[in-house]
């Protein structure tokens, strides 16, 4: 803040906010960066659809992610195996929606598939779409 005082002994308060734009103009670039960054939640290696629908990533979905050694995810945060049940089963918005994605990496066996879709229907889930890469990843 700079302060000036007149000959009167008035005191004139004025606010620089010019560091107040500079941090902002430095927030909103890294938040431009960091954006595009968290939509992509857990890593696993799809497979691939040629055909298949397109959906909107940045769209807020119920994504839950199975990799290739048997980890499950809902969004980023890992569920216990053993649990998924239980815990998808008390999620409101499962509750209220009835859909999921299902990310599952395609080196998973098909068993294992089916055994998370039938926990996935068992929690609630009336609608599971199963998350695939239109681009093939394998040229």
């Amino acid at each position: 803040m700079a302060f000036q005082v007149d000959n009167n002994r008035k005191m004139v308060s004025e606010i620089n906010v010019t560091p107040l734009v500079d941090v902002m103009l430095v927030l909103l670039v890294i938040f431009m960066i960091t954006a595009p960054m968290l939509a992509e939640g857990v890593e696993v290696n799809l497979p691939y659809a040629a055909d298949a629908e397109t959906i909107d990533i940045d769209e807020d979905l119920l994504i839950v992610t199975m990799k290739k050694d048997g980890q499950v995810f809902l969004g980023e945060t890992r569920l216990p195996t053993d649990r998924v049940k239980e815990i998808l089963s008390n999620n409101p918005r499962l509750k209220r929606e009835k859909l999921l994605y299902l990310h599952a990496d395609q080196d998973l066996p098909y068993r294992q598939i089916v055994q998370i879709m039938a926990t996935l229907k068992a929690a609630g889930a009336e609608s599971i779409n199963l998350v695939t890469d239109p681009v093939d990843q394998s040229n």
